[in-house]
């Protein structure tokens, strides 16, 4: 009785939702189908909601029971099918293979999987949800949806028919679907597969991790040691192909249990869901009575933000120039699964990379893709063998992907091997990267190639006291020129902005710097300053968070000086012999300059102000490129 129950609620659910009408259209597919068919697949959407409100035993079925939930919507179709006559060829229930596809879970800690703890449960096979970033993917390969058995003794009467069909379940293995020790329930006799009635599907592998190992990423210690492992997702079907490297998903699934040459747990995927984040509310009120004092300047509070900013790594009023450039760039990132178009890449020159290095690390772990790209790993995908054995190149992240709608620290510039360096400057060129896979040595006829969009902004430096650059220093007979000659020029000529810091300078006082680094020594946690105290770390996070939402557009008069001042520069800095100067890309950075200062000022619009901070800050990197 509580099974005939939960059938009726079942189908008043399929009318009430569109199901069953989405199940008769689906149906009449397959009977206009000139194809012969031993298993007939429908998908059926489920609002867990929905259908615990109109039944309590079916919604309870649907979430902690999933496979005993698809049998009851099986019987359900499969009277469907008899009763409206939907498919002719249809003989027996068990060639309808039921999906259930949820839209969502109860928004319960118990429904929840975090990937940073264990143990994980995946023994109960039911729904959980979890989150997390794509670190690695394989190829899309091809698994057995369904396949018809027959008995292999003629004289039985299942050696006809359609009574042994199998169909892959959530966590089965494909010889749990296909094998020929299978036996006859009737005389015992050895069963064999009908081939040409066997059912393939897409399947694609992925690896995910938590959003909270990126600390891993981001040279951040706080002295809490952590661990985390990626998880495995198996995607099949309709689910291949939407996940993509280095975005952030919410994923509905069921835990499983994999056995290869290491036992691991793996999530059998039903949903996939796109994860963004929540649109911060607004700034601290440190920073809004800030902004409410400067309000009669367009400069005056992006100065006092780049003069205050890092107070716990340098002094206030030290790297002024590198501390804006950087805030410019970081309001420049996104926070959600979406196409960044505003890269703002940081070359350095500078005789104090220690200094330098640590400023670059305070301020990438303001966002949540700062990425610290460790040297023992690559900063461009790899490509390595599928450790579940499925024929299927895994094709590894890389911090450039990692770190999707953030910033990729890349350390010194000079450290990375020559054919890095061209790779680096390909890709900061295209914004993309491409992955050739050769087929003869992943075990296949065909060579591939998969192109990644690379959606970060790179920073990097480059030491000036190193004993190659010492050896090479070359004179430069242009006023304003710095010596590059370490780095390929075309690298140098990718970035968007060249900055040099030197300490040494009247701009920042040598003393203030080794008294603070003193301080600093002796009392790390320490807040050295006014500033330090009023300002604090999670003060700027709020602002960057905010800051980058904001959707800015030109003004009028903001457009046309841009326009004039690139045509000017550009006529400038043509010769007859090597051409112009400038790259085709310079008005994109232009163009990003002025929107990043507009957004650091928390303005919606581009004003002429902007421009001309964007105009100062390229024409101080093309002097130092070009003098």
């Amino acid at each position: 009785m509580s099974n005939l129950k939960m059938k009726e609620a079942a189908l008043i659910y399929l009318d009430r939702s569109g199901g069953l009408q989405k199940f008769i259209d689906d149906c009449k597919c397959y009977n206009d189908s000139k194809q012969s068919y031993a298993v007939y697949r429908f998908s059926i959407l489920i609002n867990p909601s929905d259908v615990v409100e109109l039944d309590a035993e079916l919604g309870n079925h649907i979430l902690h029971q999933p496979l005993k939930a698809a049998q009851i919507f099986q019987s359900v179709c499969f009277v469907a099918v008899k009763t409206l006559s939907l498919i002719g060829q249809l003989q027996t229930e068990t060639q309808i293979n039921i999906v259930l596809k949820l839209t969502h879970l109860p928004p319960l800690r118990s429904y929840s999987l975090d990937l940073c703890e264990f143990p994980l449960d995946y023994a109960s096979q039911r729904f959980y949800m979890m989150r997390g970033i794509v670190i690695a993917m394989t190829t899309v390969t091809k698994y057995t949806q369904g396949a018809r058995f027959l008995c292999s003794d003629e004289a039985c009467p299942l050696s006809k028919g359609f009574e042994y069909i199998r169909v892959h379940v959530p966590g089965a293995t494909e010889s749990a679907t296909v094998r020929n020790d299978f036996l006859c329930n009737l005389c015992s006799s050895s069963l064999q597969e009908d081939r040409k009635f066997r059912v393939l599907g897409d399947k694609q592998i992925v690896e995910i991790i938590t959003a909270k190992a990126l600390h891993a990423f981001q040279g951040y210690s706080n002295n809490q040691p952590f661990r985390f492992q990626s998880l495995t997702i198996f995607l099949r079907d309709e689910s291949v192909s939407k996940m993509n490297i280095g975005n952030e998903y919410k994923i509905i699934g069921i835990p499983t249990c994999v056995r290869t040459s290491q036992t691991a747990v793996c999530i059998e995927a039903n949903s996939i869901i796109s994860y963004n984040p929540e649109v911060p509310s607004g700034i601290s009120d440190t920073f809004r009575y800030l902004l409410s004092l400067t309000s009669s300047s367009c400069w005056k509070f992006t100065a006092i933000l780049a003069n205050i900013f890092a107070s716990q790594i340098v002094p206030p009023g030290t790297y002024n120039l590198l501390k804006l450039c950087l805030l410019m760039s970081l309001v420049q990132t996104s926070d959600r699964n979406k196409e960044m178009k505003d890269c703002l890449d940081i070359l350095i020159m500078t005789s104090d990379t220690l200094l330098v290095d640590r400023l670059l690390n305070f301020s990438i772990n303001l966002v949540p893709r700062g990425i610290r790209h460790p040297v023992s790993t690559e900063i461009f995908p790899t490509l390595s063998r599928n450790k579940y054995g499925t024929g299927a190149v895994s094709i590894q992240a890389g911090s450039a992907l990692l770190a999707k709608g953030g910033i990729c620290f890349i350390g010194d510039l000079a450290s990375h091997k020559k054919d890095k360096l061209e790779q680096l400057q390909s890709v900061v060129e295209s914004r993309s990267i491409t992955v050739y896979i050769p087929g003869k040595k992943f075990g296949d006829d065909i060579n591939q190639q998969m192109t990644f969009p690379v959606q970060c902004s790179f920073w990097s430096f480059v030491d000036m006291d190193s004993s190659s650059r010492r050896n090479m220093q070359k004179t430069s007979t242009l006023i304003g020129q710095m010596d590059c000659s370490l780095i390929p020029p075309n690298l140098v000529e990718a970035f968007g902005l060249l900055i040099n810091c030197n300490e040494s300078s009247s701009c920042y006082p040598l003393i203030s710097t080794v008294q603070h680094t003193f301080k600093k020594a002796m009392n790390p946690e320490e807040l050295l300053y006014v500033a330090s105290k009023k300002f604090t770390t999670e003060d700027f996070e709020k602002l960057l968070a905010f800051a980058k939402t904001l959707n800015v557009e030109f003004s009028l008069e903001a457009e046309r000086m841009i326009h004039g001042y690139y045509l000017a520069s550009r006529r400038i800095r043509t010769d007859s012999i090597s051409g112009s100067k400038l790259s085709a890309s310079a008005l994109k950075y232009l163009v990003s300059l002025a929107e990043a200062h507009a957004r650091l000022n928390l303005r919606n619009k581009v004003l002429k102000e902007d421009v001309l901070i964007a105009a100062l800050l390229f024409e101080t990197s093309l002097t130092l490129k070009y003098g």
